[in-house]
């Protein structure tokens, strides 16, 4: 049954896949395990992803706006889930391998740590401050999926999750380029939406010019931007945008960082996130025999990081609680 299975996926990937997709077999792990006989070995490492703590661990972990009380919100699960849409969608329309493209999307954001990337600051802070280091999440998603899930992953993934961040070589794969750009297209838009529901911005205020060329709703940008990916990558034979559309998205990132990300509104929480992520930090590595069994052994600073990158939000916030508000005395 394997054999055939992986036989018929062949056929069926020499005759449908560009030359350019990355072929479902063979693949290289770091442990060699034999395939599965029902699903590719990229769909392999998509379900140990999907069933993996740190993935469910994702829907209690900020996007931007800290402990939303709405419903509406992204957390940082639903943009991962937005991210591998999109990117399939690309990966279908370039006859690209959707599987490798599922599997790397699921995974790019599996070591963020609470509070997104101020949280991500903060830890960064701390690290360097005390032992010379430095904390990325997407090197932090890699540790995640080799060493605390231990899912051994296919060499591909594995490599679009490393890369999926503009900090870090591009991915070698076209399928791993797809979701490095899919991801800012992703929270760009739905990030624009979270912050008109939240009022930190008004319609009014998004530049009209960027208006006109990607569309007036996230839905409208996102089919332009899409479609414009797909149309210039066809003819180049690589990942690439429009240079009208590469210049109206890197505008509306400018846009976002000035009035949202680094706007009065979200930023007046950042103080207080590396007050309480510093704090935990600081007791822990004065406390190490306080750190779970399940963070494995090695350096100080790695065992401190490890445990507290995989925080959620509410648990973050409750292990601060624990150590700074006093406990009242009940008879």
């Amino acid at each position: 049954m394997a054999e055939a299975f992986a036989a018929r996926v062949q056929a069926r990937e020499q005759g449908d896949l560009s030359p350019l997709a990355v072929r479902s077999y063979p693949v290289e792990r770091r442990r060699a395990e034999p395939d599965c006989g029902l699903r590719t070995p990229f769909q392999r490492d998509r379900d140990r992803i999907v069933h993996c703590k740190a993935f469910r661990r994702l829907k209690d972990k900020t996007q931007v706006f800290v402990l939303p009380e709405g419903d509406h919100y992204r957390t940082r699960l639903t943009h991962t889930l937005e991210v591998t849409q999109v990117s399939r969608t690309v990966a279908r329309a370039l006859a690209l391998n959707e599987d490798l493209v599922e599997a790397i999307g699921l995974g790019h954001d599996l070591g963020h740590p609470p509070f997104g990337h101020i949280g991500e600051e903060a830890l960064d802070k701390r690290l360097a401050e005390r032992f010379g280091a430095r904390f990325w999440h997407n090197e932090q998603s890699l540790r995640v999926v080799e060493v605390l899930e231990n899912l051994n992953l296919s060499d591909p993934v594995r490599e679009g999750i490393l890369g999926h961040s503009g900090r870090a070589e591009m991915p070698r794969t076209l399928e791993g380029q797809i979701v490095r750009l899919v991801d800012r297209i992703a929270y760009l838009n739905h990030d624009i939406d979270d912050a008109l529901r939240a009022a930190v911005i008004e319609p009014a205020d998004l530049p009209a010019g960027l208006l006109a060329t990607l569309g007036d709703t996230g839905s409208h940008r996102i089919d332009t931007l899409v479609h414009d990916l797909v149309e210039h990558s066809a003819k180049a034979g690589e990942i690439v945008q429009g240079e009208t559309c590469g210049a109206a998205m890197k505008a509306l990132r400018e846009f976002m960082f000035s009035e949202v990300y680094l706007g009065p509104v979200v930023t007046r929480e950042h103080a207080k996130i590396h007050l309480m992520v510093g704090a935990l930090f600081d007791h822990y590595c004065a406390r190490p025999e306080e750190i779970p069994e399940t963070i494995p052994e090695g350096e100080l600073s790695r065992r401190v990081t490890d445990y507290i990158a995989g925080m959620t939000d509410r648990f973050c916030l409750s292990q601060y609680e624990a150590l700074t508000v006093p406990v009242a005395f009940s008879e």
